[in-house]
């Protein structure tokens, strides 16, 4: 008897922020499912401090480890531009500008490992 795959859509929180996210179950009786996941680019928008003296800070919306890092300091980005990739929950996460400006600051880099509300990124 043939298995279709079955893909089920969830929306789960991580401190108080709201995922999306589709999982795909494989497998058939008899076996161990195996389950892959996707999530929704997570958005900077909401996961910042407001803007201070020292320019908007941009803070890790959940634990992870930073894989890729698409800015530098002195980089001029748009609001919804990649700053960085995060690993969580076994997802590969893009983090975006929430706003137009300057880099100003990186306080990570690749291989970091962050936790929720760590500082990453200040942009002017």
């Amino acid at each position: 008897m043939l298995n279709k795959n079955i893909m089920k859509k969830y929306v789960i929180t991580v401190n108080g922020n709201k995922y999306e996210v589709e999982v795909e179950e494989t497998g058939s009786v008899g076996t161990k499912p195996v389950s892959t996941a996707k999530a929704a680019p997570v958005t900077a928008a909401t996961k910042v401090s407001k803007p201070s003296v020292g320019g908007q800070k941009v803070l890790a919306p959940m634990p992870g480890n930073i894989i890729k890092v698409s800015v530098k300091v002195g980089d001029v980005v748009k609001k919804g531009q990649g700053l960085l990739v995060f690993e969580a929950m076994k997802m590969e996460n893009d983090l975006t500008s929430p706003a137009d400006g300057t880099i100003a600051e990186i306080k990570i880099g690749v291989g970091s490992v962050i936790a929720a509300g760590d500082l990453l990124v200040v942009i002017e």
